[in-house]
Order: C-alpha cells, then structure tokens, then sequence
C-alpha cells in the first residue's frame, strides 16, 4: 500500500508541472538499477518548442515580407554593407553571421538561391545554373550587391519595427518594410516540423496588374509562372491553397522525323534529372527512341533521337506519360501571420500584401509630412527670430546664464505662439541659439519666403496624397511595372493539357505466355503457350470455362488457375470489343448465346457473366 502510495504522489507530482516548465530530470548513475524516473514531464513541451522554433525561426516565410528569417538577415546585412559596389559573398556571409545563429553553409545555400531568383540581389561571378543543376563557385569567388529593385521596396528604417539579435549586440528588423508582394513573385520553400509550406513563383507584370485591379474593385487571378518556361495547366490550382494540383509540362519541339527537341523544363527539374527519366524511360521499352544527347548550356537544348519508323507525335504524347516531361506540383501556401503558420489562398495573400503597400506608403507620406512641419516650423521660428533681431536686445546679449536666454525668448515669442504649428520647447530656443552670426548677416528674406512657400507646396501635395491613397498606391504599381517589368516577361504558357492514356502511347514490348495445365500466365514464360503482344502496365482480362472471368495486371508469373478458356489484353471502357459465351442451361437444358461486353471490372476478383432474364446460369461455357 506505501508503495502505490509513492507512485501515486510521484505521478501527481509530474502531472501537475506547470505547461511552460521543463522536468527537472538529472541522469542517474548507469549502474543503479534501482532508479527509477518517471517520463511525463520530460516531453511535455521540449518538442513543442522545438516544433515552434522551426515553424517560426526557420523555414515558414513571413506574410508582411515574404521572407524567412535568414533570407531577411541577408538582406538587412546586405543594406549595412551597400555602397554601391559589389562585395564577396564570403564576406556578407561572415557579416550576416552576427545575426543568424546557424553557420555560414546555410546562410551561403539561401544568398545562393536570392541570387538565382534574380529579383533582390545583382550577382557578378558563377551562381550556378538552375536548367543544369550546376552548384554555385564557392563563397570567396562570387560577388553580390543589391538590386535596384531591392532598393526602392525593401527598406526603409523610418518604417522598419526593430528588435534585437540573437546576441543583444545589434539590432534587427521584424520584418522589412516591402511595399511588392515579395512572396508571390519569388515563390517560397520549406519543410517544418508537422507542416511545410510551398509557395509557387507568379509573373512580376502580373502581379502589379493583379494589385491595381484589387485597388480598384476589379476581380483578377493568379497563375504561376516558373523560371524554367515549360507550360501549365491551371484548372485545379486551387487558389494556390493547399489540396490543388499543378500540372507542368516540357516544351516539346519536332525538329525533323527522326528528332524532338526539348528546350524547356519542368519547374523543380533539371536538364540532367529529365535526361536521366527519359533513358530509364527507354531503358524500359516504353519509349521507342535510340539515344539521348544533353546540350544544355545557357538554354536547354535535349535532344532524342528516334528508331526507325517511330511516329514523333506518339513519343511525344509517351514522353509526357512516362517521363518527368510532365509532373504534378502541389501548391501548399503556408504562411506565418501574428505569431502562427497559416493556410491562405494566393488571392489573400496578394490582398494582404496590397494593403501591407498601401500602409507603408501612407506612413512614409505622414513621416515627410512632419519633417516638412518640422522644417517649416523652425524656419518661422529663425525668420522672427533674425527680423525682429533679438539677438540685438540687451536682455538677450546681457543675460546672466543660459536660463535668463530662454525666458527672454520665451517671453519675445508669445504674441506669434499662436500662429505657430505647436509649441515652442526648450530644444527649439537652443537650437535657434547656435545660429551662427554670419547666417544671420546673411539672412536673405526672400530666399527665406521661396523656402517656405516650396515647403507649403509639398505639404498641399502629401495632404492630397493622403486623402487619395488608392490612387497613390496603383500609381506606385505603374511605376514599377514600367520601370522593373520589361525584365520580368512570362516564361511559362499557360493553356489546358489534353488526358494522356498511357494504355495508349506505350508500346507492346512484352510477350504474353500460358501454361494451361499448371493454370500460370505471365510474361516470363517463353516456352509455353503464346496469347498476344503487350505492355508491363496492360490488365489481361480470363475467362474461365465455368463462366467466370477476372482481370489481372501483366505479370512475370502469376497463378490463376486450371480451366482457362481465353485470355486478352483488357482495355478500360471499351465498348467496341463484344463478348460471345454459349453456356448451357444446367446438365440436360438447352444451350444459350450470351453476347456481352466489359466495360470496367475490379481486378483480382472473379465475376460472372451477365445472367439470362428469370434463370440463374449454372452451367458450364
């Protein structure tokens, strides 16, 4: 009894630890057999956190930037390092070491792939090749710098929430003040603990034109564009949201009858790795093609040659059904917005992003608008402070400290007080304190009021601005799309992809063999019965003398059974072949004619042919 009392107390103790606090577990000594720990409170939150960290700290972008963590690091070190000239990866790496806390490899890897995006960063030297799969040169070879693009949307310190490093030791951004949808056009990648998240790249132009119109209450979709060309089919694209299918293509080309050319490849594939599909493909039999030659270089140019008498067309249709010509990709837009990962659709992020532009531009304008105030202020300030030339006064140029200055000032400024845009402060007198004589000898009325008369101009242009922000914010979308969006064309088609029936392109390479007396059907068999010519992938529907029949997959050997009446290749839905079955009605009874056709069946079960109206057929085909 003490001792379930013990365990119950131990139990009580581990389940009652609060949620934030870890298990206070010290490892005993490996020989005391004795010892006994319970494990509740060790796992409790340990794999949350981590789980947490991941989701936040690693590989899910932001919504407010579009970027992960390091990607946003490399940018804010990148801007430190900006003047102008490029700098060696190697050293943006060290730089960027001070605020990401995981080793240069990863901050390399993800510059790397900045780079090839060719949107943020302006790169000098060999970064690789995406159409080949070619790494980039090492740190210490290649250069980087920031685009102009980069530039004019990313930053903005005025604008930019900080906090500190990882170390203390510097300052970082939350998230960097973008007004594009960064996430959108660069697309975005990672796999986390319990989620991973797959943003698709989408055209530049389009993304511009897709905000304006939101400005302006229009409706707009969004359709992935790939660095790699090829085409796509977006008819289950879902929104970008998670559960739709992209389908994407190779762009297959017929240079002669004997040649296809393949000059674009899949996104997410390279020339090598379709290369390779193909030979295996061919490896096969499924593709009738006697080589593969890769001359890829700046553009992918892969060329297969084909056998004597192969139809160009049928290969091509064949290249698509058997080969990474054709892949699905399955968008998964997870995003991290207020602390959490999130599934949204690409229009929403688009809308948020829209919206994310409008807010900043807004909060620049009413940043101007007070360093404008500020200056015109004080401009007041010294232009009745020189014109009724209180520096003159004895009061002023007398007073016995500082203190006796700023109540003389204060007192000689309170008939304008009012007409003034605020208060006057302490700061403003001693500012007004360290103008120096000779500006004051040189004090230029007229030049003062063009000053002035400038700054109330712009200060009329930012109050209009602001009453008119949707107009200012499709006015920024113009002008980026003018001035960035000829770099930027579509790569990829978009159009809608014919069904392929592979049942229909592959060849009949293999030999269909029986063994009626063992009951074995299969391809292997080359010394017994041969039924007809297929294909690995072909269904061989049997029939049975009892009438029975089913459907199988071609195998190398397989047992079916005795008694095998007739077996064919079996094509889905077809209604043209017709089936004829004389049967018996019972031992004695007469004789009938069944004529059927199978149009769909499942495979491996046995199933009858259809009965005659009002008997059971139990007699024998």
């Amino acid at each position: 009894m003490d001792d379930d009392k013990t365990r119950n107390n131990d139990t009580n103790q581990d389940d009652g630890l609060a949620e934030d606090q870890h298990s206070d577990y010290q490892p005993a000594d490996r020989f005391d057999a004795s010892a006994v720990h319970h494990l509740s409170g060790m796992y409790k939150n340990w794999f949350l956190d981590y789980a947490s960290y991941v989701i936040l700290e690693r590989a899910v972008p932001h919504i407010e930037d579009g970027l992960k963590p390091v990607q946003r690091r490399i940018l804010h070190t990148m801007k430190r390092m900006d003047d102008g000239r490029y700098n060696k990866v190697a050293n943006v790496v060290g730089e960027t070491m001070k605020f990401h806390p995981h080793g240069d490899a990863s901050i390399g890897d993800a510059l790397v792939q900045l780079g090839q995006k060719d949107l943020l960063v302006d790169t000098q030297g060999n970064w690789g090749n995406i159409l080949t799969g070619d790494r980039a040169a090492a740190p210490r070879y290649i250069e980087a710098r920031l685009s102009k693009f980069a530039l004019e949307t990313v930053f903005n310190p005025k604008t930019t929430e900080w906090q500190l490093s990882y170390d203390g030791r510097n300052k970082e951004p939350v998230t960097l003040p973008v007004k594009f949808p960064l996430l959108l056009a660069q697309g975005a990648e990672g796999i986390a603990v319990g989620l991973s998240s797959k943003v698709l790249p989408h055209n530049f132009n389009e993304l511009c034109d897709a905000a304006i119109s939101y400005l302006r209450g229009e409706e707009f979709h969004l359709y992935p564009d790939f660095p790699t060309g090829g085409a796509i089919d977006v008819s289950r694209y879902n929104d970008g949201q998670r559960g739709g299918v992209v389908r994407v293509r190779a762009k297959i080309e017929k240079r002669d009858s004997k040649t296809l050319v393949i000059s674009e490849v899949p996104y997410s594939k390279t020339a090598a790795s379709l290369q390779d599909s193909i030979t295996k493909a061919i490896e096969k039999g499924k593709i009738k093609a006697r080589k593969v030659i890769d001359m890829t270089a700046r553009h992918v140019e892969i060329q297969v040659i084909l056998a004597p008498g192969v139809s160009p067309d049928k290969t091509i249709d064949a290249l698509y059904a058997f080969t990474d010509c054709e892949i699905n990709i399955s968008p998964n837009c997870c995003v991290i917005e207020d602390d959490k990962p999130q599934f949204l659709t690409v229009s929403q992020v688009l809308r948020h992003s829209t919206d994310r532009t409008m807010g900043l531009l807004r909060q620049e304008l009413l940043i101007r608008k007070g360093e404008l105030e500020e200056q015109l202020f004080f401009a007041s300030l010294e232009r009745i402070f020189i014109e009724e030339r209180m520096y003159k006064e004895k009061a002023f140029e007398q007073a016995a400290d500082q203190k006796a200055v700023l109540l003389f000032l204060d007192k000689k400024f309170t008939p304008w007080k009012p007409k003034l845009l605020r208060e006057i402060r302490e700061d403003d007198y001693l500012r007004l304190l360290e103008i120096k004589m000779q500006r004051i000898l040189k004090y230029n009325k007229d030049k003062a009021d063009k000053l002035m008369a400038k700054i109330n101009a712009e200060l009329k242009g930012i109050e209009h601005d602001l009453a008119h922000m949707t107009d200012v914010t499709v006015a920024w979308f113009k002008h980026l799309k003018d001035t960035y969006g000829k770099d930027h064309p579509r790569l990829t088609e978009v159009r809608s992809f014919d069904t392929i029936e592979v049942t229909k392109v592959v060849d009949a390479n293999e030999k269909l063999y029986i063994n009626r007396q063992d009951g074995f059907i299969g391809t292997g068999l080359k010394k017994d019965e041969f039924v007809c010519n297929c294909s690995d992938i072909d269904d061989i529907i049997i029939f049975f003398k009892d009438g029975k029949y089913k459907v199988i997959r071609v195998a190398d050997k397989i047992f079916v059974g005795k008694n095998v009446l007739w077996a064919q290749v079996f094509k889905r839905n077809d209604s043209r072949t017709i089936y004829n079955v004389v049967y018996r009605d019972g031992k004695k009874g007469p004789y009938y004619i069944k004529r059927f056709n199978v149009t769909s069946v499942i495979r491996d079960l046995f199933h009858r042919q259809p009965q005659r109206r009002g008997r059971d057929n139990k007699g024998d085909a």
